[in-house]
């Protein structure tokens, strides 16, 4: 499958879908709290999902069993909602898509459950920066590497572990469409982005190693040292001059 560009047409429907899926994303953060069963923010997401009448691309796809992903602490991604609870002091990433008209948008954000310690709100702190410093390298002309280069100096200069083993993705008809998008690479290298891309960004940056492993429900990936990690995505269209963030209140 090639990359596939977008017209201002489907942008503009991208945008809609975007917007619903940040005020989902918003409603289920202010919902994380001490004492919350995972499988209830499943609930809250499949609510407003159909509040605003648009579905989930999660659920089913390859068999994943839930409509959002919820992971805590050293969970990665693809943490499966359930009857985990969670504790006061944890960070929980929270990691949604929806379908609006035909087309997809995906993002996550990782929030903290009560007063978290001061290496886990430096760690959500840098891991959202370097999304910021993707989408900022993100621009028509630029290569893919400038924007994986951007995120991964951001991450390693504030000493984190940067994922090798999951990256961003192309995202539009498809929810993972061409380019895969590491958060690490070299600048002036890979293909070059021009108007009318959708990508999704999403740094995963870990507190110590950057090795991953997958739990035997075959989907949670967790740290291998158990260390924390944190997670945020935007899905953006590429401009002449800068990118635009459709998963975005604003």
């Amino acid at each position: 499958m090639g990359i596939i560009i977008k017209s201002p047409e489907e942008i503009g429907i991208m945008r809609q879908g975007g917007r619903i899926l940040a005020s989902i994303l918003k409603r289920l953060s202010e919902e994380v709290r001490p004492g919350v069963r995972t499988r209830e923010l499943d609930e809250i997401g499949v609510q407003e999902m159909k509040k605003y009448d648009v579905k989930s691309p999660f659920k089913g796809y390859r068999g994943y069993p839930a409509n959002i992903c919820v992971s805590i602490q050293d969970e990665l991604v693809h943490g499966i909602p359930g009857e985990r609870v969670i504790n006061k002091g944890e960070v929980v990433t929270l990691d949604a898509g929806v379908i609006y008209r035909g087309f997809m948008v995906d993002a996550a954000v990782t929030v903290a459950a009560g007063e978290i310690t001061a290496e886990a709100r430096s760690l959500v702190e840098a891991t959202r920066e370097a999304l910021e410093a993707g989408i900022k390298a993100a621009r028509s002309g630029a290569r893919l590497g400038d924007v994986s280069s951007a995120i991964q100096v951001y991450a390693e200069s504030r000493g984190l572990g940067v994922v090798r083993e999951y990256s961003g993705h192309g995202v539009g008809r498809e929810l993972h469409e061409d380019p895969q998008i590491p958060n690490f690479g070299v600048a002036g290298r890979g293909p070059v982005l021009r108007r009318g891309m959708t990508l999704a960004l999403e740094p995963m940056l870990t507190a110590g190693d950057w090795r991953t492993r997958v739990l035997d429900n075959m989907w949670t990936v967790v740290t291998q040292d158990g260390s924390l990690c944190a997670h945020f995505e935007h899905t953006i269209a590429i401009g002449d001059n800068e990118a635009e963030v459709l998963t975005s209140l604003g």
